[in-house]
C-alpha cells in the first residue's frame, strides 16, 4: 500500500531542544493521522509544548493541523511554521540516511541544528561516523556531545567542515601523486635588510622602532606544553633563566610595558597608548595561562590590555578518502590534532581584535612565539626597519649556515608571472635549488653564510593590508599534510594525519606588489629558543646549537655580556663547561630588566668609565636609573632601586659570589625547571643594594 513519510516536529515544556519523529502512514489514514497509537504514545509519554507534522515525500503537500484536532492540552506554536520550513530546507526526504541506520534510528534525540550537521557530514562521505552508534535511548547524551563537537569542528574552520573535508581530499591526493608545491618556481634571493648590531644604521633602526611601538600590537602564539622540554608546565611558566627566575611570559610583558614607557617618552607624550598584547592558547594552555596572569597581577599590565584567543583542534583523516578517524579511546568523538600555528591569522579576524585595533590607529602587528629569551633586544630595531621600509611583512632572521636545519627566506617566481617572498624548509630547499638554477644547491656564499636568511617565525606585519587580505581570505592559511604511509603504494597510513598550517605562510597568498622583506640580524643577538629536552639536545651534533633551557639561559648571558662589551665595558672571556651533556659557553651572568636598557643606547648610557667584569660574575640590575662607572666586579652584585631613586655604582664589589653547581637531570628530586638546565645556583655570597625611596644615591665601596 501507499504510503507517506511523515517527520513529526515535537517541542517539549521541560527541554529547549526539538526534537524529530518519523512514521509512515498509509494514503487512506492521512487525516487520522492524529489518532494514530504512536502518536498518541509520544503525547502521553512527554510534556509537549508544541507540535506540526509535514509530509516531506516529493512533491506530497505539507500538513499543519489546526489546534482543535491536537489531543487535550495541546497548542499549536506559533514559531513553528519556521521550524518546518527549515526541516524542509535541509532537502530531507524519506530515504536520506538510508547510508547511516544508526543515525535514522536516532534523529528523534537530535535538535534541528544537529540534523544539518549529520546531513553535512553525509553529504562528504561520513557515515562511518554512526556506524557503532546504538538504539535511541542508550548513550544519548554522549551522541549529542558528538554533534557538540562537529559543531565546535565546523564553526573554527574557515568556510565550515565541508571545505576542511575537501582541502583535505585535494591535498591527500597531491601527497599520493607526489606532486612538488614548488613545480613551476624558480628560487632566487629576495632583498632586505641586513643589520650590524651597535653601528649607526642599527642605533637609527632602533630609535625608530621605539618610536612606532605605541602603534603596535603583539600577539604570542602560546599553544604547546614544555613536555616536550622535559617541564610539564606551560612553557610561558618556565624561567628564561635562573639568575632572577624571571618566566618568558614576565619578561615579554615587561619588555613591552618597558617600549610603552620608551615610546610615549620619544614622542614627548604626544599620546599615552596602551600597546595590546594577543596571546593564542590552546586547550592544553588556556586554563594555566589565564591563571598564570592573574596570580602575577598580570605581571603589570592591566587585565584590559590583554586577551586571549583560543585555538581549537581539527579532525584527523584516517586514508586518502580523508574519512574522518574515531577517536579510539571514544566512539562518540572524531579523533583530533593541533592545526598549527598559522590558525593565530584566522582568531586574530574571527574575534574582531584586528578591527578594534584598526579603529584604535594602531599600524602593527607583531608575531612572536613562546621561548625566545632573546627575541625583544631584535625587536626595536625590525620595527624600524618595517616603518623605514614601509614593508608590509617583515620576517626577523639570522644568518643561516648552508644546509642548516632553518627554513631559508626565498623569493619565488613562477613560470605564469607569480612571485612570492616566503620560508622554504631546509629540507625543501636544497633540492628546489637543484632542480633550478643553483647547480651546487644550498651552498656557502663569501660571507660564509647561505644566501637565503634564517627564517626565525618572529612576523612584522602592517595593519592596514593585512586586514584587507583577511577580509578576503577569512584568516585561511594555505596548508600542507604529511601523512605517514605504510607502505610505497601510499594507500592507507601508519596513523590518522591531519592539515597543518604555518604562521609564516601568510605571505603566500598575497599579491606581487605586496612589499614583503626581512631583517637579519646575528643570532647571538636575536635567536636561542629553548624547545629541546635534555637527552634529544645533548645528541645534536657538535657546533650545531643545541635549543635547549641550557643553551638559552646561557644565550641570555652571552648577549648581555656582548652588548656590555660594546659598550666599552671590558669583560672577562668565557669558559666552556657541560651540563646536561651539552659543551656550552658559560659567560659572566649578567641579567637586567628592560626598563634599565631596552636598546643598545640606553646601555651607552648608563655605563660610563672604565669597568671591568670578571667571568665568575653575576650582575643584576633593577631599576630604570642605575649607572654603572668605574665598577670592579668579581662576585655578585645585585642591585634594586624603585622608580625615582637615581643610583650610581663603582668602585671594587668583590666576593664569594654565585656558583653554578651540577645536576643530573634524571634526579627526581630535583624540580624539573632546574633538572631540564644540568645546573643551580649556589647563592654563596652578595653585594645586594636596594633603594626604596626616591633621590640620589652613590655606592662606591
Amino acid at each position: 500500500m501507499a504510503a507517506l513519510h511523515f517527520v513529526f516536529i515535537l517541542h517539549y515544556c521541560d527541554i529547549s531542544s526539538i526534537q524529530v519523529f518519523t512514521y509512515d502512514y498509509p494514503l487512506n489514514d492521512v487525516l487520522e493521522v492524529w489518532n494514530n497509537p504512536l502518536v498518541d504514545l509520544i503525547f502521553r509519554a512527554c510534556t509537549v509544548a508544541a507540535c506540526a507534522a509535514v509530509v516531506v515525500s516529493v512533491g506530497a503537500q505539507s500538513f499543519d493541523y489546526p489546534t482543535n484536532t491536537l489531543l487535550p492540552g495541546l497548542r499549536m506554536a506559533s514559531e513553528l511554521g519556521s521550524t518546518t520550513d527549515k526541516l524542509s530546507q535541509l532537502g530531507i526526504n524519506g530515504d536520506w540516511p538510508a547510508s547511516a541506520s544508526n543515525l535514522q534510528k536516532n534523529l528523534a534525540i537530535l535538535s534541528l541544528d544537529q540534523i544539518e550537521l549529520a546531513k553535512i557530514l553525509l553529504e562528504m562521505g561520513q557515515s562511518h561516523l554512526f556506524e557503532h552508534w546504538p538504539e535511541p535511548g542508550v548513550d544519548d547524551d554522549e551522541k549529542k556531545g558528538f554533534f557538540d563537537q562537529v559543531s565546535r569542528l565546523n564553526a573554527s574552520y574557515p568556510r565550515g567542515l565541508s571545505a576542511y573535508i575537501q582541502n583535505a581530499r585535494r591535498l591527500l591526493a597531491d601527497s599520493k601523486a607526489g606532486k612538488n608545491p614548488f613545480d613551476g618556481f624558480t628560487p632566487s634571493v629576495p632583498s632586505g635588510e641586513v643589520l650590524t648590531f651597535g653601528d649607526d644604521s642599527f642605533l637609527k633602526f632602533e630609535e625608530a622602532g621605539v618610536r612606532e611601538a605605541q602603534k603596535a600590537a603583539f600577539v604570542l602564539v602560546a599553544g604547546g606544553l614544555g613536555e616536550r622540554l622535559g617541564y610539564n608546565g606551560i612553557k610561558l611558566a618556565l624561567p628564561s633563566e635562573s639568575t632572577t627566575e624571571t618566566g618568558f611570559l614576565q619578561h615579554y610583558i615587561e619588555s613591552i610595558l618597558a617600549l610603552q614607557e620608551a615610546s610615549c617618552k620619544l614622542t614627548e607624550g604626544q599620546s599615552q597608548t596602551e600597546i595590546p598584547l594577543a596571546i593564542m592558547t590552546s586547550d592544553d594552555t588556556h586554563s594555566r595561562t589565564l591563571e598564570l596572569l592573574e596570580s602575577n597581577a598580570y605581571f603589570g599590565m592591566k587585565p584590559t590590555q590583554v586577551k586571549l584567543i583560543k585555538q581549537e583542534k581539527v579532525a584527523c583523516l584516517d586514508d586518502n578518502d580523508a574519512r574522518l578517524a574515531v577517536d579510539p579511546k571514544n566512539k562518540y568523538r572524531i579523533q583530533t590534532k593541533p592545526h598549527g600555528h598559522g590558525d593565530v591569522h584566522a582568531l586574530l579576524y574571527s574575534s574582531g581584535l584586528l578591527n578594534v585595533w584598526h579603529d584604535a590607529g594602531l599600524k602593527w602587528v607583531l608575531f612572536f612565539q613562546d621561548t625566545n629569551g632573546l627575541l625583544f633586544k631584535a625587536i626595536p630595531a625590525a620595527l624600524g626597519v618595517s616603518s623605514i621600509k614601509q614593508y608590509h611583512v617583515n620576517s626577523l632572521a639570522v644568518p643561516r649556515k648552508a644546509k642548516e636545519a632553518i627554513g631559508g627566506i626565498t623569493r619565488l617566481t613562477h613560470a605564469d608571472g607569480r612571485t612570492m617572498v616566503i620560508n622554504v624548509e631546509y629540507n625543501q630547499l636544497d633540492p628546489l635549488l637543484r632542480a633550478t638554477c643553483y647547480a651546487d644547491g644550498d651552498v656557502n656564499c663569501e660571507t660564509g653564510y647561505s644566501p637565503f636568511p634564517g627564517n626565525i617565525n618572529q612576523l612584522i606585519l602592517e595593519l592596514d593590508p593585512y586586514l584587507k587580505e583577511l577580509t578576503k581570505t577569512g584568516g585561511a592559511i594555505e596548508e600542507f599534510v604529511n601523512p605517514k604511509y605504510k607502505d610505497s603504494s601510499k594507500t592507507s597510513f601508519k596513523s590518522s594525519t591531519r592539515l597543518e598550517c604555518m604562521m609564516q605562510d601568510y605571505p603566500k597568498t598575497l599579491p606581487p606588489s605586496a612589499r614583503v622583506g626581512f631583517t637579519v640580524m646575528d643570532t647571538w643577538l636575536a635567536y636561542a629558543p629553548v624547545k629541546n629536552n635534555p637527552e634529544d639536545a645533548a645528541k645534536v651534533p657538535k657546533g650545531n646549537p643545541y635549543h635547549s633551557a641550557t643553551s638559552g639561559e646561557m644565550a641570555i648571558y652571552r648577549a648581555n655580556s656582548l652588548i656590555l662589551r660594546k659598550a666599552g665595558v671590558q669583560i672577562d672571556d668565557p669558559v666552556i663547561e657541560v651540563f646536561n651533556g651539552q659543551e656550552v659557553e658559560v659567560w659572566p651572568r649578567v641579567v637586567w630588566k628592560p626598563n634599565w636598557a631596552l636598546i643598545f643606547a640606553d646601555v651607552k648610557s648608563k655605563v660610563g668609565g672604565s669597568s671591568v667584569i670578571s667571568q665568575r660574575s653575576t650582575m643584576v640590575l633593577k631599576g630604570r636609573n642605575v649607572y654603572i662607572e668605574d665598577l670592579s666586579l668579581d662576585g655578585a652584585l645585585i642591585v634594586n632601586s624603585v622608580e625615582d631613586a637615581e643610583v650610581k655604582v663603582g668602585g671594587s664589589v668583590q666576593n664569594k659570589g654565585w656558583i653554578l653547581e651540577q645536576v643530573d637531570y634524571k634526579d627526581a628530586s630535583v624540580p624539573e625547571e632546574i633538572r631540564i638546565r644540568g645546573f643551580r645556583i649556589n647563592k654563596v655570597e652578595q653585594e645586594e643594594l636596594n633603594y626604596t625611596q626616591p633621590g640620589k644615591f652613590s655606592f662606591k665601596p
